[in-house]
Order: structure tokens, then C-alpha cells, then sequence
């Protein structure tokens, strides 16, 4: 199951809130929207569900065109907006029968049981919607999401007030629910796109700034591989400067150094051969990535 955006485009008057993005998502890809306020986000995740109509361009679900077949694409799509409408007054048990009669699910009673048992409602099943904790709401609207089973989830801020507990809860679900389902979620934490998240869109201003894995982004911004070691002694970095896959090499600290090249794994190798060589233990050594946040501030940065 793969939805594919081609051309998208949304233009309000002079605004234009999303132009012209391509893109397309796997089934098993759990891929996080990111994008400050106002970048097109929620706009593109409406366009994708059929809730807006596009200015121009195509969302296929699956090769069903939204705008042509809207329904039979929305049965395919579970989604829950960055507000979380609710019926505040009904019982969150009796508003999931009421969802799963939208749907005209046959097995209803069981679709029911399945998502309060999916989503961890179990205990608060019997109260009023208006009762619970904002936490609790957004557990009642990722379940009205996905009641009918849907093959593509679209989350906009699904973990939006929930505490350490419930957001470690709900990104194992996510996870779970992505080796089967394709999955959009937008997020503003950038420690759940790294959790979580296999594919990374950045927006800004309505344009794709960024489509790639988190790693990926880290060393496209990096330039290049980048490992960070610590020896027993200083050693002369001269050394490594005449090897051709090494295109750089930094003295950080008496005997800790940053190395960039081509290839990280012969970088590795040549570090452990030089040390051999020289009876200079290492000490620590590790992937450098550029933090993820700090992608995000470089590619949406305005002056």
C-alpha cells in the first residue's frame, strides 16, 4: 500500500500554502512530516485524506485517485487532525461504536474491543469523553483512527499531551503498527522522528527543504562520513592526511580527534590498523550525526 503525492499544490489567493511537492511513501515506511508553523503541513495531510481539495496536482492511494474516487481512497485512510474533534458528551466506548457504525463495520463490538485494547483505554472505556485527560483524548482519537483497520494512517501531533509514560506506549504502537501500514505523523519532537521513523520530509513555506532517512540528513548536511575517537596517546595526524579516503582530520582535545572521509568503514579500518601499528589503544570511538534538531533549524532557517 503506497500513497503518492505528484504536483501537489494549495494557493489561497496570492498565499501559497504548499506548492508543487512529489513525493511517495512505501507500504512498512513510517515517514515523519516536519516543518515549523505554518509550513503546509496539516494543509498537505488534508490534501492527502481528501479533506481539501488540491489547487492542482494528484494524492493516489494505492493508484486511487483522491479526487476522482474520494471514497474508495478514504476507506483506506485512517486519520487524526491536529485538533482531535470529539464528541466530548458520549462514552468513549459508546462514541468508538458510534465511529464503527460510520464505517458500517459488521464486526463492530470487536473492532471496538480491539482499538480500546490497542490504544490502552481499557480502564477509561466507561467514562465521558470530557473527562479525561488530554493524553487519554488523543488515545480516543488515534482509536477512532483506527477502528476500520486502515491500510494508511495520517497523524497530525498524535502525541500531542501525552506524558513520558503514554508517548513511549504510543510510539511502540506506532512502531508495531508500521511494519503493516503505511504511516504519516507530524511532529514537532524531533526525538520521536528519530525513535520511530524511517523516512523524514522537512516542509518550509510549502516546499520540500528535505526527503531522506534521519541518518541520510545527518550526513547530507555533514557532507561527508564522520567518525569521533579517543586514543591512549596523541598521535600525528599527518599520518592519516596522506590516505585518499580521508578528506579530513581535526584535533579536538589532547588525544580525541574528528575524522571525515569517502568511506566510514575503511576509515575504521585504517584507524585500527595505525593504532596496531603504533601500540596506541583506542580508547572510544563512534558514528558522528549531526542532531537532528539542529538539521531542522539549518533547513528551515529564515533570516
Amino acid at each position: 500500500m503506497s500513497v503518492q503525492i505528484q504536483s501537489l499544490s494549495k494557493i489561497y489567493g496570492e498565499q501559497i500554502a504548499v506548492n508543487n511537492i512529489s513525493f511517495e511513501i512505501k507500504e512498512g515506511e513510517i515517514l515523519g512530516f516536519l516543518g515549523p508553523n505554518g509550513a503546509g503541513k496539516s494543509t498537505t495531510m488534508k490534501m492527502i485524506t481528501g479533506y481539501l481539495p488540491p489547487s492542482s496536482g494528484q494524492v493516489l492511494i494505492n493508484g486511487i485517485n483522491m479526487q476522482t474516487h474520494p471514497i474508495e481512497g478514504r476507506k483506506q485512510i485512517g486519520y487524526l487532525p491536529e485538533n482531535n474533534p470529539l464528541y466530548k458528551e458520549m462514552y468513549v466506548k459508546e462514541y468508538l461504536h458510534f465511529i464503527a457504525g460510520i464505517y458500517q463495520l459488521k464486526s463492530s463490538r470487536t473492532a471496538v474491543q480491539n482499538v480500546i485494547e490497542m490504544t490502552g483505554l481499557g480502564l477509561e472505556q466507561n467514562k465521558k469523553i470530557h473527562q479525561l485527560s488530554k493524553g487519554y483524548k488523543q488515545r480516543v482519537g488515534l482509536a477512532q483512527a483506527l477502528i476500520h483497520d486502515p491500510k494508511i494512517l495520517i497523524l497530525d501531533e498524535p502525541t500531542t499531551g501525552l506524558d513520558p509514560n503514554q508517548l513511549g506506549e504510543i510510539r511502540k504502537l506506532i512502531t508495531e503498527l508500521g511494519k503493516s501500514k503505511t504511516i504519516i505523523f507530524s511532529t514537532h519532537i524531533m526525538q520521536e522522528v528519530q525513535a520511530v521513523c524511517n523516512k523524514v520530509i522537512i516542509i518550509q513555506k510549502g516546499n520540500i527543504v528535505a526527503n531522506n532517512t534521519v541518518q541520510g540528513l545527518s550526513q547530507q548536511l555533514l557532507g561527508a562520513n564522520t567518525i569521533l575517537f579517543t586514543l591512549e596517546r596523541p598521535i600525528d595526524t599527518n599520518l592519516f592526511r596522506q590516505i585518499e579516503f580521508i578528506t579530513a582530520i581535526t584535533q579536538t582535545d589532547n588525544s580525541s580527534y574528528q575524522m571525515s572521509g569517502t568511506d566510514i568503514f575503511r576509515m575504521k579500518r585504517a584507524l585500527f590498523d595505525l593504532a596496531s601499528k603504533q601500540d596506541n589503544a583506542i580508547l572510544q570511538l563512534s558514528d558522528y550525526g549531526t542532531n537532528l534538531e539542529d538539521v531542522f533549524k539549518s533547513l528551515t532557517h529564515t533570516n
